[in-house]
């Protein structure tokens, strides 16, 4: 067995892919990196075959058609032979010295009776064109370099939640939790980071600026214009994440875990309120009445605490002053974060 598959979805990814591919091959034969071309048009199948080539026992190529992002997600998920797995975009890159010390704590995991079920490492935005970079940590939340439990975790800060760029599972929690991301669907990383949590019994936090998520191209699916374009699919996303797991359940044995999966949940209900906002048309008005609307139907006790008591209340505050409040302190988050 390998010590861990990294999946890497393609899709028109020629002009950046050996970037992040490079920065795998470092793990040597420890590792397999399963490269998932999504149907390209441009060369992306022929690069990937070249690596192929040249590293045949690390290196294995799935060709598919298109299904977007998720679908070569769950085909690298479907056929992993790692104890442990993660995903890297294929414009995105892992630091190499980070990556060393991953490693060496998986190796002595796996040794174990009962490996770790998850890897925490931080991620950092880079604006790699503009030579800005913000990394997002977990000191606050996690005992460092420690095996916990959901149990031993601290208080998440508002705006801080976990990214599928911090995420290393052990490839088996995924198979049992079941996780199947929705096919021609953007924004689905949030289930990935969100619906396997309860079914980790373990976790450890490394403080390594391990996973570099690059910002900065027009086409990328976090920028402004296009998560208005795609904003449909954000709702659905944000309706899945909400439908995931029995929070009643989860707080029963992880309590903590089940406060940090509804700021989670408020997050996402955030997300897509202030972008209907900022979209500002009688469609978008009413799309964002119909998900409060959703969530009231779903859980009441649920959508009381996201609209009384969590930070996605005050992405629904009342009247035009309200709207004014909310986009302006989108405006002010992003200008800071950085996110998009």
């Amino acid at each position: 067995m390998k010590l861990i598959t990294f999946t890497v979805p393609c899709y028109n990814s020629e002009g950046y892919m050996r970037r992040c591919i490079d920065s795998l091959l470092v793990c040597g034969e420890e590792a397999e990196i399963i490269i998932v071309n999504d149907g390209s048009t441009d060369g992306t199948g022929q690069v990937a075959d070249e690596y192929s080539a040249r590293y045949p026992d690390i290196v294995r190529v799935i060709h598919k058609e298109n299904g977007g992002h998720g679908s070569g997600v769950n085909a690298g998920i479907q056929n992993a032979k790692g104890l442990y797995f993660k995903v890297v975009d294929s414009d995105d890159w892992l630091d190499k010295d980070c990556l060393f010390i991953v490693m060496e704590h998986l190796r002595k995991w796996a040794a174990m009776p009962h490996p770790t079920d998850l890897l925490i490492c931080n991620y950092v935005y880079d604006h790699l064109n503009e030579g800005i970079q913000r990394s997002m940590g977990y000191q606050n939340v996690f005992p460092e370099d420690r095996v916990h439990t959901w149990n031993d975790i601290g208080w998440f800060k508002p705006s801080q939640y976990l990214l599928m760029h911090a995420l290393i599972f052990r490839t088996q929690v995924l198979w049992d939790s079941g996780v199947k991301l929705p096919e021609h669907t953007f924004y689905v990383d949030n289930i990935f980071a969100y619906q396997p949590l309860p079914f980790v019994k373990s976790l450890c936090y490394l403080n390594l600026d391990l996973y570099h998520y690059f910002l900065g191209r027009d086409d990328q699916s976090v920028t402004e214009e296009n998560f208005k374009k795609r904003i449909d699919q954000q709702i659905r996303v944000t309706k899945l994440v909400a439908e995931a797991a029995d929070l009643r359940q989860v707080a029963q044995v992880y309590p903590k875990l089940a406060r940090y999966m509804r700021q989670n949940i408020s997050m996402m209900v955030s997300i897509s309120s202030i972008y209907l906002l900022l979209i500002n048309t009688e469609e978008a008005l009413a799309k964002r009445k119909a998900l409060w609307a959703y969530m009231k139907e779903l859980d009441q006790r649920l959508y009381l605490q996201l609209r009384y008591i969590k930070f996605s209340g005050l992405t629904y505050l009342p009247g035009k002053m309200g709207r004014l409040v909310t986009v302006g302190g989108y405006r002010f988050a992003r200008k800071i974060y950085k996110f998009n």
